[in-house]
């Protein structure tokens, strides 16, 4: 069920840096193979020096820091849209892994569980950071409290995710809106994304001078001068991510 192991979390925080990274990627799709997309963390996995030692004040509060916490924010951080093609069951950290993805694609058998309560656990991975933004507060404890599974339609309905297809149909649906999105003027996603995340968190003044800055910076790109060129052409632009 694709747990996550400490190896599998440093692979695709540095997946998720190289696509940043490479003007060569202009989107990314973050799947699974198998039954399930992701059954949370393994809890018996461990980096490979990790310490003996019995733990001691700090220790949890590290390791979450630097794990889970560092994983979600890869996926936010990284700027190329990223797509989730959710094909199972998403829980724990597996779920907010899909949910911190900008677009999200669910198979119809695929679940979303708040699985943390299940195991007396709070949640960790940026759960009570993402869930009260898709939802609100009241429904965001609603699953966190209760770790009810969410089915696919349902998430939906609930604005987790963006549309819902058949299981056959997953892996295309994903390649078709990766592929508009990589034909998209890539800067120009990366700095929408930023205003929309920050946006969250930051008030109307902050927000808007974001903005200003972040046209400013666009209108550097040459995607941004070909958008323009095109619209007084009457043709249709070919933007190259740069």
């Amino acid at each position: 069920m694709n747990a996550v192991t400490w190896e599998q979390r440093e692979y695709v925080i540095t997946l998720l840096a190289e696509a940043s990274a490479d003007p060569a990627v202009r989107a990314v799709v973050l799947t699974a193979t198998g039954n399930g997309f992701c059954a949370g963390a393994d809890l018996r996995s461990q980096p490979p020096t990790a310490p003996q030692a019995p733990r001691i004040a700090g220790d949890v509060s590290r390791m979450i820091r630097l794990g889970a916490q560092r994983l979600i924010t890869a996926v936010l951080d990284c700027e190329k849209p990223v797509i989730a093609a959710v094909n199972g069951t998403a829980a724990g950290i597996g779920a907010h892994l899909a949910l911190a993805c900008d677009l999200v694609i669910a198979a119809e058998g695929a679940r979303f569980i708040e699985v943390f309560v299940r195991r007396g656990l709070v949640p960790d991975g940026g759960g009570a950071y993402l869930l009260p933004r898709l939802l609100g507060p009241q429904k965001a404890k609603e699953l966190l409290f209760f770790g009810d599974a969410v089915p696919a339609e349902e998430a939906a309905r609930l604005g987790l995710v963006n549309k819902v297809v058949p299981a056959d149909g997953l892996e295309a649906a994903a390649r078709a809106w990766a592929e508009r999105l990589a034909q998209g003027p890539t800067r120009a996603l990366a700095l929408t994304k930023q205003l929309v995340n920050a946006s969250l968190d930051g008030d109307r003044a902050t927000a808007l001078a974001a903005e200003a800055t972040a046209q400013e910076l666009n209108m550097t790109t040459a995607d941004a001068n070909e958008g323009v060129a095109a619209f007084k052409e009457r043709r249709t632009p070919e933007y190259r991510g740069r």
